[in-house]
């Protein structure tokens, strides 16, 4: 068994960036500039966000976070997110998810100009990802798909079985899997709540990608020996016996399903830091997209 290890990789990864960075404000050129719009005070946000942010430092991006009150309401953000589409000093953003209740996400999602939307989330984007177009791959996706290829796993004939149907996750990645090349062509199937016997799919996976976000959902009894296990659940889980107050727990029973997988992603530690290492890849690359 060995841990893919999200933490050393987006280490890497951010290193290789500066490298470009540096050359880049070397040429004369202004660094790139991520920008980031937070409404409200949700904790995990707030975390996320300031991650985000100390990220860009260490790889020498510039950074701006929009705070805006919980309150805000939807015409006042959407004001903003035009005026973050007109500025062009600013290479990328983030609208922060998920919105106070009040705000439609979809109309936000859309108002973001395609060629700043780093998240990869604007269907323009989503449609280009599909038809295997050059664009801004959704960021958690990506991080996947690039754990894959640097640990040099063989996806090619794999039967992959994806859970969870979110936009951000399931539906981007199952379709990542069974594009042509590696990491790709694999055999995908994608299962959700409403799929009958769920366990009857997960028990032939070759590869499980779980973004699901129930801890502990996967455990030995569900997989065979040898599988390769990607746990994108991200769940904070009441501890009194923890400084915090609370621990993170994935979509897998770590101690069990580890006995018998081949390679398997910790969390925290595994998808998680990867995820802000491709949202500055994706900043990168609407930089030079500009040229």
């Amino acid at each position: 068994m060995e841990i893919i290890d999200g933490k050393k990789i987006s280490n890497i990864i951010k290193e290789e960036i500066k490298i470009e960075v540096d050359q880049i404000v070397k040429n004369g050129e202004r660094a790139p500039h991520l920008a980031a719009v937070l409404v409200g005070n949700d904790g995990a946000s707030l975390t996320y966000v300031g991650s985000k942010v100390r990220s860009c430092e260490q790889v020498g991006f510039q950074s701006t976070l929009v705070k805006l009150p919980y309150d805000t309401s939807e015409n006042n953000l959407l004001k903003k997110i035009d005026e973050l589409n007109n500025d062009k000093e600013i290479d990328g953003f983030i609208v922060q998810l998920p919105l106070p209740k009040h705000i439609n996400e979809e109309k936000v999602l859309l108002a973001v100009n395609p060629n700043k939307d780093v998240d990869g989330f604007h269907p323009t984007n989503f449609g280009k990802m599909a038809l295997n177009m050059e664009t801004f791959l959704p960021a958690t996706p990506y991080g996947i798909i690039e754990l894959l290829k640097r640990y040099k796993i063989n996806t090619s004939g794999k039967n992959t079985v994806v859970i969870g149907r979110s936009n951000i996750v399931g539906r981007p990645i199952s379709i990542l899997m069974s594009r042509k090349g590696n990491p790709g062509d694999s055999t995908v199937t994608l299962v959700h709540s409403r799929t009958i016997n769920l366990e009857s799919f997960t028990k032939n996976a070759d590869i499980i990608i779980s973004a699901l976000g129930v801890p502990d959902f996967i455990n030995s009894s569900m997989v065979k020996k040898d599988v390769i296990i990607i746990d994108v659940g991200i769940t904070r889980v009441k501890d009194d016996s923890h400084p915090k107050g609370y621990i993170i727990k994935g979509d897998v029973d770590f101690n069990s399903v580890k006995e018998k997988a081949s390679y398997i992603t910790p969390v925290p530690g595994g998808v998680g830091p990867m995820t802000i290492a491709m949202l500055l890849k994706n900043t990168l690359l609407s930089k030079s997209l500009k040229k």
